[in-house]
């Protein structure tokens, strides 16, 4: 304890250690709310920081499960029964973290929400939470107070209550008996971050969650001298399952920076793994990495200021891995002690909760250069030369996981042979949220079709292609639905007009393309049009895309009349579709 200049005490804040007496026990419990009871018995926790990376908040699991009961407590006196869903607007720090274990263990499904920082403006995010609100149809939303304006406006719109979690947690809160979770109970719903118009809720039980992480742990061959340092949005698979119930399952230490925070200062992420004493075991897409290295100016030497010598997993995932960044990062920080071995590519997605697939530590970064033309299914042409990508290895199966490539008509293929990528094993979701039909349309005898394309080679797992349509920029997952659901709100165009889709730039960069058919023959009015497309979908996503206008007719079409997404990226990408040349 010291005192200031002002005569006032400053408490000296210390974190919670990485080293503990309390024996690990590797995520076998039968529910997480077995977990957190086991982690509460050691001295380990989170710890919440500030911009600057400063410490704020020590959180020793203990008092997580002790303010989590007084939540489950108020929870049930306000009449939250058993697979009740209850929203949560997932901001990082105590408040949620107590309120999502306090929702598990009143028997409740805890939902949660994103941030406004994802969002293209006020409308857009109070959008995103009415269509999220109406598809898990919770009982309460609960919220931070600085969010009421909007997400308060998003509760009432949907006919939610909406509670800010301040107020809430100033209730009383009476001891009753809680009730007991099975394995095969439902923990949490899970939201793709991207989903606006056509939501998709995970369901996972308790059972799937404790077998991923345990695989977390497995994979990663977890020691006592580790420590996670996490930035990434708990409304996000890796940041809510990785980052956050994986540590308490596991019974990581772990220090966080809010994302809006790292996206200012990104390279307060680099202070706290400096800091760290420890191990570092710590996560990002690929534009974390590209930042941080960005923000390294030339006549500045990385070890000047960072240490970065026990960072011993650097993970990647999230989005397609770029080895040109990842060598960009390690160009930026070897003078720090950053080892290129520690890179840790992955792949998973929440209908698996969330890994699928994991690098051995060590092996860091390989890849396999493949054909352009393989990798959408098609052959080359004689008069166009051949361009090679590479194809990031995304390590094996995880333990219990198995992974098959399989052809269209589900036939499995032969390693080094590109196709859908399916995989089995428990920590599969239970299904989508009231959506059989979309539970049916990808899970076929305990298998999940994951919608990905890759390809096996001497047991590790390759992808080459996007979940399904999803357009994923930046680490954030946007569905193509929505863009040109925001173009059809324009006047003069329909549904099937549109076809949005992800494209590599020759930077090597993803960006959304959109193709829009266009009946206007005046080049000046095609310029307006695609000016006004052009900022419509810029505030309804906070994304600029490419904009093509293309003639009527043009879009290719599946043999039910449905729009073909990815055959008209393919034909867009081998120059069969020729966009109207438009003055700039």
């Amino acid at each position: 304890m010291t005192t200031n200049l002002e005569g006032s005490v400053a408490v000296s804040l210390e974190a919670t250690p990485t080293v503990d007496a309390l024996p690990r026990r590797f995520a076998d419990f039968a529910t997480l709310g077995d977990a957190m009871d086991y982690a509460a018995q050691g001295s380990r926790g989170l710890n919440f920081h500030d911009a600057r990376g400063t410490l704020k908040r020590p959180y020793p699991f203990r008092e997580m499960r002790e303010d989590a009961l007084q939540q489950a407590y108020r929870l049930i006196a306000k009449g939250v029964r058993p697979n009740d869903r209850i929203a949560l607007i997932a901001e990082t720090g105590a408040e949620f973290a107590a309120l999502f274990f306090g929702v598990v263990y009143a028997g409740a499904w805890p939902v949660p929400l994103p941030l406004p920082t994802s969002f293209g403006g006020r409308e857009a995010y109070v959008e995103q939470l009415r269509v999220q609100l109406a598809s898990c149809d919770p009982k309460t939303l609960f919220y931070p107070a600085e969010l009421e304006a909007m997400a308060g406006e998003a509760a009432r719109i949907a006919g939610v209550e909406g509670i800010d979690w301040e107020s809430f947690s100033t209730a009383e809160a009476v001891a009753v008996e809680l009730p007991k979770a099975s394995s095969d109970d439902i923990c949490y719903l899970q939201y793709s971050s991207g989903s606006t118009r056509f939501p998709h809720g995970t369901e996972i039980t308790h059972a799937a969650l404790l077998n991923n992480l345990s695989a977390h742990s497995h994979g990663m061959q977890l020691v006592d001298q580790d420590r996670c340092i996490s930035w990434l949005p708990w409304y996000h698979d890796m940041g809510l399952v990785g980052c956050f119930l994986s540590v308490v399952a596991n019974q990581v230490s772990t220090d966080y920076l809010k994302t809006e925070d790292f996206a200012r200062r990104p390279l307060a992420w680099l202070d706290l793994i400096t800091r760290n004493t420890g191990n570092s075991i710590s996560y990002s897409p690929t534009f974390g990495y590209d930042i941080c290295a960005r923000r390294m100016s030339s006549q500045t030497k990385a070890a000047d200021r960072f240490d970065l010598s026990r960072w011993r997993l650097a993970g990647n995932g999230a989005d397609m891995i770029r080895p040109d960044v990842m060598q960009s990062f390690v160009d930026a920080f070897a003078d720090a002690g950053f080892k290129a071995s520690a890179f840790l590519p992955s792949y998973g997605l929440a209908e698996a909760t969330l890994a699928v697939a994991i690098m051995p530590p060590g092996e860091g970064i390989i890849v396999e250069l493949v054909e352009e033309t393989e990798l959408s299914g098609g052959t080359g042409r004689a008069d166009r030369p051949q361009r090679y990508r590479a194809i990031v290895n995304c390590g094996k199966p995880v333990k219990d996981m198995t992974v098959e490539i399989r052809e269209e008509d589900g036939t499995p293929l032969p390693e080094r042979a590109i196709g859908k990528v399916w995989c089995k094993g428990p920590s599969l979701m239970s299904g989508y949220f009231r959506d059989p039909e979309a539970t049916a349309a990808c899970m076929v005898d305990g298998w999940l079709d994951t919608g990905d394309m890759g390809y096996l080679s001497d047991g590790y797992v390759y992808i080459v292609g996007r979940a399904k349509d999803m357009i994923i920029v930046n680490g954030k997952n946007h569905w193509p639905q929505d863009i040109e659901w925001a173009v059809e709100q324009l006047p003069g165009f329909k549904a099937g007009d549109i076809a949005a889709f992800a494209i590599t730039t020759p930077g090597g960069e993803e960006t959304p393309a959109v193709l829009v058919q266009c009946r206007a023959s005046d080049e000046g009015e095609r310029l307006r049009l695609r000016e006004e497309i052009r900022e419509r979908v810029r505030s309804v996503t906070g994304m600029n895309c490419v904009i093509e206008l293309v003639p009527p007719r043009t879009l290719p079409r599946t043999s039910s009349g449905k729009l073909s997404r990815a055959k008209a990226r393919k034909l867009y990408l081998e120059g069969e579709i020729k966009p109207y040349a438009i003055a700039a």
